[in-house]
């Protein structure tokens, strides 16, 4: 399968994307097989973690098979390539940078960029993004995401990303979201494998909830 529709199938199966900031690559294959254990199955590696490429090569040597792994924090276009090259299939930025976003769809790769304002969505969408993640989310509210859901494609997915909790999914599910990045909630730098699994499941028994 592509790596847009190995995308969808596990969004489709578990809407969380785990975001392990700080991970290195000593750690990086117990930490994933904590989250995969645990549900998860879209994994992003930020590139400000400590020698990020290879804990992608690491974990998409793993996991590639059966969960979708990438980079977080791109912010050039130059460095989709080392993230394909190191077996990453998901770009995920802060920003809604159009030359990164068109980068990634170029190289076949998942596109999930970050933005704030309705014109940075749009113009994210336009470029070809895959999903749209709402960030920083702690400075918006559920009210915020059902407005904008009004207006946004059905069909392109919106990603609330920032400080979510188990306890704040069903807010923001039933304004509309379509799932999360979870970053410091359910992984910090130096966190054990036990602690990530038991992290991992509880988010998503909050899913289940609903």
């Amino acid at each position: 399968m592509s790596a847009v529709e190995d995308f969808r199938r596990y969004f489709a199966e578990c809407p969380l994307v785990a975001i392990v900031r700080g991970v290195t690559p000593a750690e990086a294959e117990a930490i994933a097989g904590a989250l995969y254990r645990g549900g998860i199955r879209i994994i992003e590696v930020p590139l400000n973690s400590p020698d990020p490429l290879e804990s992608i090569r690491i974990i998409a040597a793993k996991f590639g098979d059966r969960a979708l792994i990438g980079a977080g924090t791109v912010l050039d276009p130059s460095q989709v390539a080392e993230v394909a090259n190191a077996g990453g299939r998901l770009i995920v930025s802060p920003n809604a940078n159009t030359s990164v976003i068109e980068a990634t769809v170029a190289a076949g790769m998942v596109s999930s960029p970050g933005y704030f304002t309705p014109s940075e969505a749009f113009d994210a969408i336009r470029a070809g993004a895959h999903s749209i993640k709402l960030f920083p989310a702690e400075a918006a509210t559920p009210a915020v995401v059902k407005a904008q859901k009004a207006v946004l494609p059905p069909n392109v997915p919106l990603i609330v990303v920032g400080g979510v909790t188990p306890e704040s999914i069903t807010g923001w599910l039933d304004a509309g979201a379509d799932g999360f990045g979870l970053g410091g909630g359910l992984y910090k730098p130096g966190q054990t494998e036990q602690a990530t699994l038991e992290k991992a499941r509880a988010y998503v028994a909050a899913l289940g909830g609903q």
